[in-house]
């Protein structure tokens, strides 16, 4: 299976992610999570910035939660957006990547892709 590498600054954890899956689902299935509200792009919680790489949004976002120039300055939600390669996010200064199942998270690998 052909995986993406989804690396998550500032704490330089690297997660495989599966091809189509939203970074959400990648982060919680590695046991991680950070803030995030409906999971269905509606309420605009789980933005990150894209710093590297691109992504499409599985699914539609409103206008209203996202503008045409926080797309443009690489702001994503987690819950819609799809790696489309490898991409590096940077979570914002009030978030925190959090381990929330240490048992799954033991498996991920903590490095930089660099």
């Amino acid at each position: 299976m052909v995986t993406v590498a989804i690396r998550l600054l500032p704490d330089d954890v690297v997660l495989q992610g599966r091809p189509g899956e939203p970074i959400l689902d990648t982060l919680r299935r590695a046991g991680y999570s950070h803030r995030f509200g409906c999971r269905r792009g509606g309420c605009g919680v789980c933005r990150v910035d894209l710093v590297e790489g691109s992504t499409t949004d599985g699914a539609v976002v409103s206008e209203a939660v996202l503008t045409p120039e926080e797309r443009a300055a690489g702001v994503r939600l987690t819950c819609r957006a799809v790696p489309d390669g490898d991409v590096t996010l940077r979570l914002r200064e009030d978030d925190t990547l959090r381990c929330v199942s240490p048992f799954l998270a033991r498996y991920v690998t903590r490095s930089s892709l660099t």
